[in-house]
This record gives C-alpha cells, structure tokens and sequence, in this order.
C-alpha cells in the first residue's frame, strides 16, 4: 500500500465513519442500547483518528532540513501513536465505563420494540466497514504474505497498522454489539446489551496496546526486515574480491518508505585510496538501487572489531 493508496483508504474510511457514526448514536437515542452508543463513540473515535493520520502523512513528507537533516519521516510514526493512546483512552476507556454503569444501573424502560433500530445500523455499518476492509487487506496483501499478524508487525507502515486493526476491530466490534442487543431483545434483559459494551471496551484496548507495541518500536528506532538485510548482504557480497570481510550492520527506519543504513568493511591491503572511495560509492548506489527505502548509506573503512563475513 503506497502512499497515495494509504491516503485513499484513510479517506474513505473517514467518509464511512462519520456516517455509521451518526446512525449509531440515532439508534442509541430510540433504544438506550449501551452497545450501540459504546460503537458510535468508537466510530465517532476512529473518525478522528484518519484525521490525525492524514495529519502524520502530511508531515512526513516535509523535505530535511537544518534541525531535521533526516527528514520528518518518523512524524506519521508519532501520530500513529497518539491514535493509538485514543483508541485506548476515548474508545476502549468510555466502552467500558458505559457498559459498567449500564450493568450497575440498567436500562429498565430500554424500548426493545425498536429493535429493528439496531439491526439496520448494524448490518449498514457491517456491510460499510467490511467492504473497507476487504479493499484494504487486499492492497495491503499485494506487498506482505504470511499470516496477517506477522505481516502487520513487518510493515514499516504506521498507516497501514492502524488501518487494517481499527477496521478488523471495527467488524468484531458490531458482531459483539449485534449479539448483545439481539440477546437483550430475547430475553428482555439489558445486562447482554451492557456486557456487549463492556467487551467492546476490552477489544479496544487490546487492539490500541498491540497498534501502541507496534508503533513505539518504529518510533524508538527498528530496524530493517530480515528480507532487507539479505538484500544489503547481496550488494556487498559483489564486491568480496576487494575486501577481507566486512559487517556491524546497522539500519533504522526514519519513515514508512525511509531508512539510514552503515557499515564497516575491513578493504584488502593492496588498495589504494582512489580504488577504496570507488568501490565505496559503487556499493552505495547499488543498496540504493535495490530499494527506494536505502535512502541514506554509510560505509566506512575499519580493520578492528569487525565479525568475519
């Protein structure tokens, strides 16, 4: 999922959002459904939080300059990260409070003859966020294999974390919701509606600490994939007849689509200055070549502390 498909998901998902929004919080007035006002709310969140990253993308793209000589990258790494303190905070934080107080102070007079309320919210907001899903998993499926979840703590993509989890939540949020209210309806009884609410919360959380886990090591600093590494390994290993070994790899992702890579290489006596400063830039345009995520590589000359390669 490039950039611009990034923007186009997150877009669409904001058009979504505040719609399947406004019908939830309609249906939560006609029914006193504590699911249904817990999913408008998460709806009402996940809404802002395409907001912050159009914000992070945004920003990201600001060109280096003297106080940033690497860039701003790292910038949609931070919003996504305040999106995923807003999940826990506002979305999985008031789901649980509503479903707690709705427990402890249930709804007696809930109008269960309203039913149909929820059921047509639901099922729109089902067919809405799962014909979303579906396009995203599928752009996201183009460049990442493997199971879902190792591909999502793979990507590089803060965006791409956030959209693919709110949204899977987001499914599993209204099929909570649509069991508690139709068991509620059944058996007259508001403490399902107000369980589905409080698990709606505990889904939240779970997924802002696993979007916050993901995110926080791309903030601090991660590395590249293994598959990237192979690739920097390849370049050099071209070269083997003009070194003794090389190694002290060491790469970081600055962006989604930016990362910093050094290295040291151990040269053969023999060489001279001018042969060195050659072979060195050949290697650099070659990592670079192989990916547009090399966007800045180091190598330098060293015979001490090297690991034989």
């Amino acid at each position: 999922m490039d950039a611009n498909e990034s923007k186009f998901a997150i877009f669409a998902a904001i058009a979504a959002n505040i719609a399947i929004a406004i019908m939830k919080f309609v249906a939560s007035f006609f029914t006193g459904s504590a699911a249904m006002l817990s999913e408008g709310i998460h709806s009402l969140i996940d809404t802002i939080n395409g907001g912050l990253l159009l914000v992070g993308i945004s920003r990201s793209k600001k060109a280096p300059d003297k106080s940033h000589p690497f860039g701003y990258g790292k910038e949609s790494y931070f919003w996504g990260f305040v999106v995923s303190i807003m999940v826990f905070a506002l979305g999985g934080g008031v789901a649980l409070y509503e479903g707690i107080i709705h427990l402890i102070h249930p709804i007696k007079e809930a109008d269960h003859s309203q039913i149909m309320w929820n059921y047509g919210v639901l099922i729109g907001a089902m067919l809405f966020e799962g014909s979303s899903l579906i396009y995203s998993l599928k752009v996201f499926r183009k460049n990442h294999g493997g199971t879902l979840k190792h591909a999502l703590q793979d990507t590089k993509d803060s965006g791409q974390i956030a959209i693919i989890v709110e949204e899977s939540a987001a499914v599993t949020g209204l099929l909570i919701a649509l069991i508690g209210v139709t068991l509620s309806y059944f058996t007259k009884d508001a403490m399902y509606d107000a369980l589905a609410s409080v698990f709606i919360g505990l889904l939240l959380v779970y997924v802002s600490y696993f979007m916050a886990s993901e995110v926080k090591s791309l903030l601090v600093g991660e590395t590249v994939t293994d598959d990237d590494l192979h690739e920097i390994n390849d370049v050099v290993a071209d070269y083997k007849q003009y070194y003794e070994f090389y190694g002290n790899i060491k790469t970081m992702h600055l962006g989604p689509n930016e990362s910093i890579v050094a290295l040291e290489v151990n040269f053969k006596d023999d060489l001279s200055v001018r042969q060195m400063e050659t072979i060195v830039k050949d290697m650099k345009v070659n990592i670079m070549a192989r990916d547009d995520k090399f966007t800045y590589v180091y190598i330098e000359s060293n015979s001490y502390g090297l690991k034989n390669k």
